[in-house]
């Protein structure tokens, strides 16, 4: 069976449609109003090798803030529908991943225990125009939304935009390793209270 999800979400703020597959194979049609968090998310499906379809219109008019925020929640309700059958998982994800002199760890449990540890200092308050402290926000609703525990620390690194980079990457990479069916668990439950 295929682990995917479908969430709509409107607000009087945005109006988004999200759909995501687990199993998918890298799959990215994106339009979100907002091109860096496009091209963040593409980063996240290709190196997760999930299938990730956006449509999403927000108030940019004013700033990315709600955009950014609610495709993180979309996002996380998605991810979380997708996982509700946890059997089999391997449960945890680590990847470390460079993007030319910036390297990047993310730890991650789908515990559904939901936690963000962000600790990636931007050089600067803009990439491009995009407000950099909006990578943390849109992070802080996807764990918080899919109940994921998760880590993320910058270990080197100069270039805002190839910091954030290696942030999705990495992100994607732990995520697919941690929702890969272990063949040896059949389905338990991947955890000694046999529940999670």
């Amino acid at each position: 069976m295929t682990r995917s999800a479908h969430i709509k979400r409107s607000t009087r703020e945005t109006d988004i449609d999200l759909k995501l597959c687990i199993d998918g194979s890298g799959k990215a049609r994106i339009r979100t109003g907002v091109p860096f968090l496009d091209h963040m998310l593409v980063l996240w499906t290709v190196h997760g090798l999930f299938d990730l379809d956006i449509e999403a219109t927000g108030d940019i008019e004013i700033d990315d803030h709600h955009t950014v925020e609610d495709v993180g929640i979309c996002l996380g309700l998605a991810f979380r529908d997708a996982m509700s059958d946890p059997k089999g998982i391997t449960r945890y994800g680590s990847a470390v991943i460079p993007m030319d002199e910036a390297l990047v760890q993310v730890d991650l449990d789908l515990s559904r225990r939901p936690f963000l540890y962000y600790d990636v200092p931007l050089p600067s308050g803009k990439i491009g125009t995009f407000d950099a402290e909006l990578v943390e926000e849109f992070l802080r609703a996807f764990a918080m939304n899919a109940g994921i525990t998760i880590h993320i620390k910058l270990l080197h690194g100069k270039n805002g935009h190839h910091i954030c980079e290696a942030v999705f990457k990495a992100l994607g990479r732990a995520l697919d390793q941690a929702t890969t069916i272990d063949k040896r668990r059949a389905d338990a439950i991947p955890s000694s209270k046999g529940a999670l």
